[in-house]
């Protein structure tokens, strides 16, 4: 059980269920989904808070849990050069070989990263280009029929306003005719 797991490395059991969510590891369950653990789970979560105790950050674990220490980083060095029989000094040049190494992978990647993202980039902007055309030139379709159908309303209102304008004409003549008819009997 969590707890049981807990006890044994002496963290609490949220501590645990973080671990794993955050290292992404595959923690057995049983038929009712409850976690259960075995002796090389408890193995792996003993390690994993050694190397939190050495300072090591979670993104760093994930990376030796799943792929193995890696290669140039020295785990206790003073240990590990006192054990070769090196001196302090040769301990301290030993870690500054590993910050020079550790540089030279930030380097390198942030480089690698910087190519991908410039390469991806691209692509993007081509992809935003070609959707912001699709766009503009519907939205200018839809302007362009609103405006020919307000031209044509208005057309058929000036048309009715002509008409009715004629019509009025008309019948003013036709008035005009009959009382110029009716002008000269009446004299």
């Amino acid at each position: 059980m969590i707890s049981d797991a807990a006890n044994i490395v002496n963290v609490e059991s949220h501590v645990l269920r973080y671990w794993e969510d955050e290292l992404e590891l595959d923690i057995p369950r049983n038929e009712m989904g409850h976690r259960y653990y075995t002796k090389e789970n408890i193995e792996e979560f003993r390690r994993i808070k050694e190397l939190k105790e050495q300072g090591y950050q979670l993104k760093a674990i994930r990376m030796i849990v799943h792929n193995g220490p890696v290669d140039g980083l020295v785990q206790d060095v003073p240990e590990t050069c006192h054990a070769a029989g090196l001196s302090v000094a040769e301990s301290q040049q030993s870690i500054l070989d590993n910050t020079d190494k550790m540089a030279q992978f930030t380097e390198l990647m942030t480089q690698i990263v910087g190519t991908a993202m410039a390469a991806n980039n691209q692509k993007l902007s081509e992809n935003i280009s070609e959707e912001v055309g699709k766009q503009v030139l519907k939205e200018m379709n839809y302007i362009m029929r609103e405006r020919e159908e307000q031209e044509e309303e208005r057309f058929r209102k000036l048309d009715a306003a002509i008409r009715e304008n004629l019509r009025g004409r008309e019948e003013k003549k036709k008035f005009w005719k009959k009382s110029q008819k009716k002008k000269p009997s009446q004299s």
